[in-house]
C-alpha cells in the first residue's frame, strides 16, 4: 500500500453493524509511501495514527486510481 498526502484511505466494515470509513490522509511517516498514516477522519472530524489493515484501500483523488 503507497499512498500520498491528500489521498483517501478506505476502510471498509468487514463485521455485521460496521459501517466504511473514509479518511483524507495528512501526513507520512515513510518518504516510500507505506504505512502508518495520519488520517482525518471524515465521519468524526478527528485526526489519528492508522496502521491500515486488509479491509482498507488507498482512492487517489487526483489520478482517480485506486491502490491496494
Amino acid at each position: 500500500m503507497k499512498a500520498e498526502v491528500g489521498d483517501r484511505l478506505v476502510l471498509e466494515g468487514t463485521r455485521p453493524g460496521s459501517h466504511r470509513r473514509v479518511g483524507v490522509i495528512t501526513a507520512l511517516h515513510h518518504d516510500d509511501g507505506s504505512p502508518p498514516y495520519d488520517v482525518h477522519w471524515l465521519d468524526q472530524d478527528h485526526e489519528c495514527l492508522v496502521f491500515p489493515g486488509p479491509d482498507a484501500h488507498i482512492e487517489h483523488p487526483a489520478t482517480g486510481r485506486q491502490g491496494g
